[in-house]
């Protein structure tokens, strides 16, 4: 399984020569990776009241480009759109530039299930399930969310039901985050959930703690395993849970741009994510974007 920062460093990686010169000449342009603290930070009083600041920044971005969105517009535009919000608002886009991501959203559609690359070629279709994560940058914090939008007329009925399930199993498992709760029971509540309905958890890809950099400790898991470390939660832990769900088989395999992440077997994938933080008694959505 693999973290988005993780996928990001293997690509840049990978890269040769110009390329990789390139991509850290981008990289220059976007949030500056801090050195992380060792472990799990938990955030102080003043870092959560930025970090609502940064996160309500991303819920403003997605409820706009969830309003916005129709048939003949392009991915390129919605890329835009998040661009200049999120700049009007005084923060940066946590995307672009991070790790040579050309982009201040990912766009997502149909049997691509993470990473897609907006642009100005790509024409959004009614009956597209498509799913667009962004991330804002304000005074030294992120904030990281993703919605799920099914676009115009004709979006069939499986498809609307995935994106409602996967938006279900999201909340399934925030419900059961609270000082002294754990990962694991985070992870089985998505899991049931998913599972009751037929569709697939993808196990490649996990949420993560959220703060200083886009990606901190801990992998946030949507799946019963005991191969990540199974964490006690605390007041102040600030995390990005985002389950993703493929409606056939979880396999998923990498396209050549080394961005876009498909399904193996061609089937729709649906992801919802919140930023939250951790209270004594449950957990404060900190994307909500009923405000």
């Amino acid at each position: 399984m693999n973290l988005f920062a993780e996928l990001l460093a293997a690509t840049q990686k990978s890269q040769g020569g110009a390329d990789q010169a390139a991509a850290s000449a981008v990289t220059q342009t976007g949030p500056r990776i801090q050195k992380s603290r060792r472990g799990v930070e938990v955030k102080s009083a003043r870092e959560l009241a930025t970090m609502r600041q940064a996160s309500r920044i991303v819920a403003t971005v997605l409820r706009e480009i969830m309003e916005m969105a129709a048939p003949g517009m392009t991915t390129g535009d919605l890329d835009a759109h998040a661009e200049k919000r999120i700049r009007e608002m005084g923060a940066v886009p946590s995307f672009k530039g991070y790790h040579g991501f050309p982009a201040s959203i990912c766009a997502s559609i149909n049997n691509e299930v993470v990473h897609g690359i907006p642009s100005n070629k790509r024409v959004i279709k009614a009956g597209d399930l498509m799913k667009i994560d962004t991330g804002a940058y304000f005074d030294g914090y992120h904030g990281d969310s993703c919605v799920t939008i099914c676009v115009g007329e004709g979006v069939p009925e499986h498809a609307r039901t995935l994106s409602r399930v996967a938006q279900e199993s999201l909340m399934k498992g925030l419900a059961t985050v609270k000082a002294g709760s754990t990962l694991f029971e985070l992870a089985g509540a998505v899991q049931d959930h998913v599972e009751a309905h037929g569709f697939a958890v993808v196990e490649d890809y996990t949420g993560h703690g959220v703060g200083r950099n886009l990606h901190e400790e801990p992998s946030v898991f949507n799946y019963r395993t005991r191969e990540l470390p199974n964490m006690k939660l605390r007041p102040g832990m600030t995390l990005a849970v985002e389950p993703i769900l493929n409606a056939g088989s979880k396999a998923c395999r990498t396209l050549k741009d080394r961005w876009t992440v498909v399904t193996v077997d061609g089937s729709l994938s649906a992801q919802w994510e919140h930023t939250i933080a951790v209270t004594s008694d449950g957990c404060e959505i900190l994307t909500d974007r009923n405000f």
